[in-house]
């Protein structure tokens, strides 16, 4: 009999699991908040539950999390990248960055990526499998273990398409924010998409309070399609009307996410081109130098061209910045440890 996930039920679903082991519910608590708050990744670390249960919930469920197959740490800014290892023994990666207000971790949503855009690292290694909701929650727990902190903001960034694993995406939010877990508050999510259209509109009924960030990367259509695919789908005039609506029916800020490519997307015509196609929505613009991932042929914009996209991008009205650069020095861009690790002999399937 295959063993059920039980990190990826919520509170109800895992009450009912206890009541058919014939134990009382209240047990589910205390379940509960080991594995969420404590985050335990062996039901005998549950000590005020009895053997007799503990060794129940070993015979029927798995706590599925994630193990440090590889940790790069940057000498610059303490930026910390894993790559995890899941229990099918495929891979993933994510990044713990330290601001100001406490630290963020940029988690992956899939094992790969179908979305092939040109300039990333995390399609190069092909699209393996969703991941499970208990999968993403792993990677913040075994980080807080690893550092012994506390992760207060999280941003759905790292390999793969959150919108791609939809539904595995939302039970993820329900649980990282359960005040009964590890209670990290919507308002300090960030969930991005290359511009899944249905996706957005899903999304939107969920009448959520994260931030929602789009990877445009371009400022029209002849540019878009030459570097990510998914605009065949869903151009930019469709992905737009998403995500006014997106905007102006939850009042929250839109971040669209804009890698300066040099001499594809960075002149003065396009960043022109860009705050028309903008004007009068509420969102901001975060500049990325590309990561020059190798055998993209993509180069990374010059500072100097940087100044000048945000300054007509301000003239216009857009409010703009620069992403500041992390972990330059351990390539903390997600998907090139997994290439490495991966054309390096490893076990990955």
């Amino acid at each position: 009999m295959d063993k059920k996930d039980i990190v990826s039920m919520n509170l109800g679903e895992l009450k009912e699991e206890i009541k058919a082991l014939g134990e009382s519910a209240f047990r589910a608590g205390q379940i509960y908040a080991w594995l969420h708050k404590s985050a335990v990744t062996d039901f005998y670390e549950m000590t005020n539950i009895s053997k007799q249960l503990r060794e129940k919930l070993a015979n029927n469920f798995d706590i599925y999390g994630c193990t440090i197959e590889k940790k790069l740490v940057s000498v610059y800014d303490n930026t910390v990248k894993y790559l995890f290892r899941l229990h099918d023994g495929e891979f993933i990666e994510s990044v713990v960055m330290k601001y100001k207000y406490g630290y963020t971790i940029c988690v992956s949503s899939q094992v790969g990526c179908k979305m092939g855009c040109k300039f990333c690292a995390s399609t190069k290694a092909g699209f393996v499998r969703n991941l499970y909701p208990s999968e993403i929650l792993g990677q913040i727990y075994a980080a807080q273990r690893d550092l012994n902190i506390r992760i207060s903001h999280v941003v759905l960034m790292g390999v793969g398409e959150p919108m791609d694993n939809f539904d595995n995406v939302m039970r993820f939010l329900e649980l990282v924010s359960d005040e009964n877990g590890v209670n990290i508050g919507m308002r300090n999510i960030s969930l991005s998409t290359c511009g899944v259209v249905d996706g957005i509109y899903k999304l939107l009924e969920k009448k959520l309070q994260l931030t929602l960030s789009i990877s445009l990367h371009a400022p029209n259509d002849e540019i878009r399609s030459r570097t990510m695919p998914v605009n065949s789908k869903w151009n930019i005039d469709t992905l737009l009307k998403a995500c006014r609506k997106y905007a102006a029916e939850t009042s929250r800020r839109i971040s669209f996410e804009y890698a300066m490519i040099s001499g594809v997307n960075d002149s003065d015509e396009c960043a022109g081109e860009l705050a028309q196609r903008l004007k009068g929505m509420l969102c901001h613009v975060n500049l990325i130098p590309v990561n020059e991932v190798e055998g993209t042929g993509c180069k990374k914009s010059s500072p100097e061209r940087l100044k000048r996209f945000i300054s007509i991008l301000e003239a216009k009205g857009i409010t703009a910045t620069v992403r500041r650069t992390l972990g330059s020095d351990i390539n903390a861009s997600c998907g090139q440890l997994r290439i490495k690790h991966k054309d390096g002999g490893s076990t990955q399937k």
